[in-house]
This record gives C-alpha cells, structure tokens and sequence, in this order.
C-alpha cells in the first residue's frame, strides 16, 4: 500500500468491526503504524447507556468497557494491517492479564487508549494496552485476541 491510512474516522472503524451502538466504544482511532501500535478515541459523554446504572449520581466508566475500548482499538489495527476493510470480520478475547485501573473516568473525559502489539500473526494477536485522559494513565493492560475472518 503505498499511502497507508494512519486515522481511522467513524465510517471507516464500522467498515472494520462488527460494533454498533450502544457498544461501539470508539469514536477515531489515529496513529496508526500498521502491525505495531495506533491510538483510539473516545469521546465520554453523560448519554452512554451505562451510566443510567454505574452509577446513579456518580457516573463513571466501567472499567470493563474502558478494556473493551482498547481491544476495539486494537481490531482496528489489525483490520488495516491484515487489509480487511471491508470483510466480516470478528475478534474474540482470548485473555485479560495485568490490568490495572488508576483513575476514573467520567462524561467529558476524552479517553485516549494506546495500544502495542506485543505479538502479532495471522490469527493470534497479543497487545499491550494503556488508556489515558489528559495525560493521566485510566488503565493498564495486556490482553491476547483471536482474529476470525468469517465467510462472506
């Protein structure tokens, strides 16, 4: 490919993965080096599903769809560096190792996800994952997906 994508808009990240709302959790995904490492984002806002119970009065993002968010981001690399816009693509979590979470996050907070591939291949992935808002680390992890190109 001779002019690479390096940002993923909206459009672009559904031509990818299945996700839909409510559980598209990511808006843009840029910096994207293509088996390597990209960055998502997510814009937070007070209207996501979620928060109607977690919690009422106190809304803060689950820890589980801040993970969630990392692994989208990281569907996105793959489905670029594997070429497979455009294909009926699914990622399956394998494991979730060493996460940590350090802050909240909460409406207004703009989620920036930073993910590395730790080890990459056809259909076993492994990523290294860590979600900031403004500069600060929300939360850490290393996670391992299995890629599955379904039959069109």
């Amino acid at each position: 490919m001779t002019n690479p994508i390096t940002e993923a808009d909206f459009d672009l990240i559904t031509r990818i993965i299945p996700h839909r709302y409510p559980f598209l959790l990511i808006d843009k995904v840029r910096d994207i080096e293509y088996g390597e490492r990209a960055v998502g984002i997510k814009n937070v806002t007070c209207n996501e599903p979620h928060f109607q119970g977690h919690f009422p009065g106190a809304p803060i993002m689950p820890g589980v769809t801040i993970v969630e968010a990392m692994a989208q981001t990281s569907a996105v690399l793959v489905g670029l560096t594997l070429d497979l816009v455009d294909k009926p693509l699914l990622v399956y979590f394998m494991s979730i190792d060493k996460c940590k979470f350090r802050r909240k996050v909460v409406p207004g907070d703009v989620l920036e996800m930073e993910v590395k591939v730790k080890r990459g291949g056809s259909k076993i992935w492994k990523f290294e994952g860590t979600a900031r808002v403004e500069g600060e680390v929300a939360a850490q992890a290393e996670f391992t997906a299995m890629i599955d190109l379904q039959e069109e």
